[in-house]
């Protein structure tokens, strides 16, 4: 029996259950238990409480919505984002539109047929927006931005660990009383893993000056945190659990939240006549693994 680390703790109640029949009552506890914890997808046992935050600073109001900073900061101790680097989404709460954008662009403009004169960056409901490619016109430039995406781990590079961009919003509330946040913020990194919070209102931030003499601060703040789990970037990890035993005459039983019960192409359900013929015992043609799977945990 063999278990990938990422995913032992979701595990442990399966590998159980499969060995102590007797105990499927408790096992079927422990599991569900596991699932209704908080956040319980997204969490890498490696790292418990690394996370990227985005940070979004209110700098100055428009004649129509607002200036923000959009800071990303990668506080995971060991994983870092490499090429082809983060994209970032999600949902704006009204018909905002994205005026310009520095050190950063959207993937997509969308349909901006309605605007006359200026035309904005971006029209779409859903913006996804990517950083700039290093050595772009210094007038695209931003702080911390234009490394193709690329994030270090805050455990191996803390300086390298920041990327941000600048972003111009129209059609938007003019003050700390009529923004919205945007909701549905969704994070690759560049592959699937990271779950994202709702946006959530905290104190503003505050900047010193060059000379360090000054403090400023931002007009309104609010956070996203995004948390990685493995086996939301690998639904079917290629060797979670592995079910066998030469003593027993018919296949080792094994609950459906085990991954190789995931793919119903790869078992064969208890209660089926399948499971009772004879040599159902025998390896298929591609030498795959057939596994006898049940209902009492669903998955």
């Amino acid at each position: 029996m063999r278990f990938n680390q990422s995913t032992q703790t979701r595990y442990y109640g399966c590998r159980k259950c499969c060995l102590f029949p007797g105990m499927k009552s408790i096992c079927i506890l422990v599991v569900v238990f596991l699932l209704m914890l908080p956040n319980a997808d997204a969490f890498d046992p490696l790292d418990p409480t690394g996370n990227i935050t985005i940070k979004w600073d209110i700098v100055s109001w428009t004649a129509d919505g607002y200036v923000a900073a959009v800071t990303m900061s990668n506080f995971q101790m060991y994983r870092s984002i490499m090429n082809p680097g983060w994209t970032l989404g999600w949902q704006w709460a009204k018909k905002e539109v994205i005026w310009s954008m520095v050190g950063a662009q959207t993937t997509e403009q969308g349909d901006c047929s309605k605007f006359k004169g200026n035309v904005p960056h971006c029209c779409k409901k859903n913006p996804i927006v990517v950083d700039l490619l290093p050595g772009v016109p210094y007038n695209q430039q931003f702080s911390n931005c234009c490394k193709a995406g690329v994030m270090s781990a805050w455990g191996q590079d803390p300086t390298g660990s920041v990327s941000a961009f600048q972003v111009s919003v129209g059609l938007a509330g003019t003050s700390n009383k009529t923004v919205k946040l945007p909701k549905n913020f969704n994070l690759l990194g560049p592959g699937l893993g990271y779950t994202c919070g709702p946006a959530k209102v905290v104190p503003s931030t505050v900047y010193l000056t060059p000379d360090r003499r000054r403090k400023t601060q931002a007009l309104m703040t609010w956070n996203v945190t995004c948390t990685y789990s493995q086996y939301l970037a690998s639904r079917n990890p290629s060797c979670c659990v592995l079910f066998s035993s030469f003593y027993n005459e018919t296949i080792t039983p094994c609950p459906t939240c085990a991954c190789g019960c995931q793919n119903k192409n790869n078992c064969v359900m208890s209660d089926s006549k399948q499971a009772h013929r004879k040599g159902i015992n025998t390896p298929r043609k591609d030498n795959a693994p057939l596994l006898q799977c049940t209902h009492h945990m669903p998955y």
